[in-house]
């Protein structure tokens, strides 16, 4: 059976994907922090599915969490998810410095590290993934936040291209996915007040994880998931970025009482 890795794999969109995986049949290696979280998890996935889950207690903002999440890449891994991640709650210089650089760890370092640490396998065997979990908000002006959801973009559209000319490399794909606002407990967790945003604009996470496995088999490099999302994508490349970043800067950024 195939395996796939998947970082924050107890919430959101990275438990999507393992349900979804599992259900594909692929033995799993699941990476979060929170150890009782992550080990129900595993178990009913194990129970449910008929499939291996492989429990990988982590920190990805920590160099041990980083080199334990390298060390099973390299072990071989057939589809590698690097979803974790977080927002901060407030705007730049609301929010100290520390938990900047922690969400730079995470949504960059993080994903450079496991993407070079399994590549190397993926492309000996001919074979293999890696779809990036980036945003809309890599478009759009959102601070520390959409700066390194940029990145991810970027990052994965370089590794892409780097990889094409090597051998195997036109069997292996990588692929930034960018959804827009979805129904998970992100926004509760970094005190974001969303209740402005309208019904349309949200989206369902098992979609998204079918739009990005249907996307990555096309070979896609920047999947946007959803007609929705793909117009504003469109319309934000047409308008001057001054007037895009006023806009996108405000839109869902509205946060809750401090606890």
């Amino acid at each position: 059976m195939p395996t796939a890795l998947i970082t924050g794999a107890t919430a959101g969109i990275g438990a999507a994907f393992a349900r979804r995986l599992a259900s594909d049949g692929f033995d799993l290696v699941l990476l979060a922090r929170d150890g009782d979280r992550l080990d129900r998890t595993a178990r009913d996935l194990r129970d449910e599915y008929a499939v291996r889950t492989e429990p990988l207690i982590a920190d990805l903002s920590a160099e041990d969490g980083l080199a334990a999440g390298e060390d099973r890449c390299r072990q071989g891994v057939d589809l590698l998810v690097n979803n974790a991640g977080f927002g901060n709650k407030g705007t730049f210089l609301d929010v100290p410095v520390t938990d900047e650089i922690t969400m730079l760890k995470v949504h960059c370092e993080a994903v450079l590290r496991l993407t070079h640490a399994a590549l190397p396998g993926m492309l000996e065997r001919g074979r293999g993934g890696v779809v990036n979990v980036s945003s809309v908000s890599a478009f759009a002006t959102r601070g520390t936040y959409g700066a390194s959801k940029a990145w991810v973009v970027s990052f994965s559209q370089g590794v892409a291209q780097d990889i094409a000319g090597r051998p195997g490399g036109d069997r292996v794909k990588v692929m930034a996915l960018c959804p827009g606002f979805v129904h998970t407990e992100f926004h509760d967790r970094a005190g974001m007040d969303t209740s402005s945003i309208p019904g349309f604009m949200w989206l369902d996470r098992d979609k998204v994880v079918d739009a990005a496995l249907r996307d990555l088999r096309r070979g896609v490099q920047v999947s946007v998931p959803s007609p929705q999302y793909k117009a504003i994508v469109g319309v934000s490349r047409l308008i001057p970025r001054e007037l895009v970043g006023r806009l996108s800067n405000k839109t869902g950024r509205k946060y809750g009482p401090q606890r």
